[in-house]
């Protein structure tokens, strides 16, 4: 009972957060911190080998809610800070990802074409998901070219999204990218959940749902104690929307009802 009440709040009475991740912001600039997106920490390291220099690293997932998207924006504009902005198919806004963009932060796919066959298909066998890889890499192929087109720039970096249904089958959606031709017939340099990238974090960081807020340790007592961090939000953990958070709920539901069928 106290799980559900604790998500209740988070998704309708919860206030607003942004406050918080305001003087996030303002913290990591005192403390001497560059704050950059993972597009611009990845080209850093791999020209120059690691840095010494202290790094905070945004990396924002739109699974949902591009207002509160829009809002954090905002705020990183006023701080002088760069992020990557990884959106799904169902959140693809190309006018605020060219302003991204123009910005100087990233805009880029936050993929999930395993999850998305698998529901569509009615698949519940991982063996059987991992014979379609094939079939499911053309469709990611056709998937990112369309954006980066409709965006009208190369894209470089992407990130896996996490679904239920991924969690069911145990295969994620970073396996498509594990095949090399992929990668290169996208111009695609590396994924966010690459060895190669997390290699060269102190720490890296999550933001979760009430009453936890952080894992494995909030954002603030890092500071100072690590000198490369990366911290992944979504906004959904930062502002409640009450319209977007149960639309996503009742499609999750449908989902999964449909999926079991």
């Amino acid at each position: 009972m106290s799980r559900l009440l604790h998500r209740f709040y988070a998704d309708y009475l919860m206030p607003s957060r942004l406050g918080i991740y305001a003087n996030l912001l303002e913290r990591a600039r005192d403390a001497g911190y560059a704050q950059l997106s993972v597009r611009d920490f990845y080209r850093e390291p791999v020209a120059a080998g690691p840095g010494t220099r202290k790094v905070l690293v945004h990396r924002h997932d739109i699974d949902s809610d591009l207002r509160t998207a829009k809002k954090m924006f905002a705020l990183e504009t006023r701080y002088g800070v760069k992020a990557s902005y990884y959106f799904r198919l169902s959140t693809l806004d190309f006018g605020f990802m060219r302003d991204i963009e123009a910005a100087g932060s990233e805009a880029s796919y936050h993929y999930e074409e395993v999850a998305d066959y698998a529901k569509r298909n009615r698949i519940r066998c991982p063996d059987e998901i991992r014979r379609r890889l094939p079939e499911i890499r053309e469709q990611f192929i056709r998937n990112f070219e369309s954006i980066a087109q409709r965006l009208g720039m190369q894209m470089v970096t992407v990130a896996s999204h996490g679904d239920f249904a991924n969690r069911r089958l145990r295969v994620i959606n970073h396996e498509l990218l594990t095949d090399t031709d992929l990668r290169r017939r996208c111009g695609i340099e590396c994924d966010s959940y690459d060895k190669d990238l997390l290699r060269h974090f102190d720490m890296y960081i999550s933001d979760r749902e009430h009453p936890h807020y952080y894992t494995p340790l909030s954002p603030f007592d890092a500071l100072g104690r690590y000198d490369r961090i990366c911290f992944l939000t979504h906004p959904l953990q930062w502002e409640t929307n009450w319209v977007e958070t149960t639309r996503c709920n009742l499609r999750r539901l449908a989902e999964e009802i449909a999926w079991r069928a």
